[in-house]
């Protein structure tokens, strides 16, 4: 049973809040400011966005794919064992996920007698207030926590808390949402759903036109063109997809999705580049059309560099607060079956730099080639260095 933590702010000295109270994944009662003029969007309606859900799923996972170097073992334990609640991927990518939407996430270090790290609880933002000692001493964390037992817990140290952080204005205390930028285009792309939607229910709605000779009563009232048109479409339904029979002084035109409504559709594609830029990455991990004159290998460089940018925001506070050195290798990420390691370690072979058995080495520890791989004694006068052996692994 978890205890509640005994946190206070026992020195006196007072705090500022510095709190962003930035979105939350999964209290639709945290806000966040995505727009002028008071305009307000709560984080499952960001989610619901279609681009704004593919980024930060493609991010997330991307991220929690990464390869974790430790120096200390028991870091990497706890790295790979955070909570009894979930497995690994799941928590990391909730807390990852976070991040990218809010600008920042949050983890309680929950710690054992003897103040060993024992797991890592998840808190959304709504959960948690940072305060600043007014004496520029560091932060404080005021946290809700879920279990009853543990409840509200006032002047909890930094050092029991991971704070995640992206871009700030404050000097690093807070992060800021990559969303805040993108006001005017959710607005925007709310309106011209909204406008789509319309124009299209309009489009389907309405069939078409029936015209009627003058001989036959063009010039009728209100209320008998209603009535024709009602027996008119009586006349539609009954058919059950047949032909239908008119006479040659009825003309009878069926509308159809026209062009400009096909680009009403598509005029929407320039927000999916705005969400990928503020998150520094290229449309085509959007499904866009990215860059046309860039390979695919151009692409996924490019995608590595931008998920490099998050990735150093992670290495810096695990860094910080399990005190040891923690370094995502994004490797596993866009080399997955190791196609990529082989053809380098062979570059390097043609090139002279590496021998067979350097290259066979590399591979093993690349986790290409299994470690209990035999070393075979090289035979290849090329690969033997002079004065050498002809087995480099001995």
């Amino acid at each position: 049973m978890l205890r509640p933590p005994k946190f206070l702010n026992e020195t006196g000295n007072k705090t500022l809040d510095v709190s962003t109270n930035g979105l939350s994944i999964d209290n639709e009662n945290i806000l966040s400011k995505l727009g002028l003029n008071n305009d307000y969007v709560n984080a499952n309606d960001a989610l619901r966005d279609s681009d704004i859900y593919a980024i930060i799923s493609r991010l997330s996972f991307d991220l929690v794919s990464a390869k974790v170097h430790t120096e200390q073992s028991k870091t990497s334990f706890i790295l790979q064992n955070p909570t009894p609640m979930t497995n690994q991927l799941a928590f990391w990518q909730s807390v990852y996920a976070q991040l990218l939407l809010g600008g920042e996430a949050f983890a309680y270090i929950w710690r054992n007698k003897n103040a060993q790290i024992k797991s890592f609880e998840y808190l959304r933002p709504s959960q948690v207030q940072t305060v600043r000692l007014m004496n520029g001493a560091g932060l404080m964390y005021n946290a809700t926590f879920d279990e009853p037992a543990v409840g509200f817990v006032q002047g909890i140290p930094s050092g029991d808390m991971l704070h995640f952080r992206l871009m700030s204005t404050n000097g690093g205390k807070t992060g800021i949402s990559p969303l805040s930028a993108l006001g005017d285009e959710f607005q925007i792309k709310r309106e011209a759903n909204r406008l789509s939607l319309t124009s299209l229910a309009k489009s389907v709605f309405t069939p078409g036109i029936l015209k009627v000779g003058v001989e036959k009563g063009g010039l009728q009232g209100a209320v008998e063109k209603t009535a024709l048109s009602r027996s008119f479409m009586k006349r539609l339904e009954s058919s059950k997809g047949g032909p239908i029979v008119l006479d040659e002084l009825e003309s009878f035109t069926p509308f159809e999705v026209k062009n400009d409504i096909s680009k009403l559709l598509a005029s929407t594609d320039w927000t999916r580049n705005n969400i990928a830029k503020v998150y520094g990455v290229d449309d085509s991990q959007l499904n866009g059309n990215g860059d046309q004159q860039s390979s695919i290998q151009m692409q996924m460089e490019q995608y590595i560099k931008s998920l490099r940018r998050f990735a150093i925001t992670i290495e810096a506070e695990l860094s910080n607060k399990l005190n040891d050195n923690v370094e995502l290798d994004l490797r596993p990420v866009y080399d997955i079956l190791g196609g990529n390691t082989v053809r380098e370690v062979s570059d390097l072979m043609k090139d002279g730099a590496l021998t067979s058995g350097e290259a066979k080495l590399l591979l093993k520890e690349r986790g290409y080639l299994s470690k209990d791989f035999p070393d075979i004694p090289e035979t290849n006068p090329r690969f033997i260095k002079e004065g050498g052996t002809n087995n480099e692994n001995t």
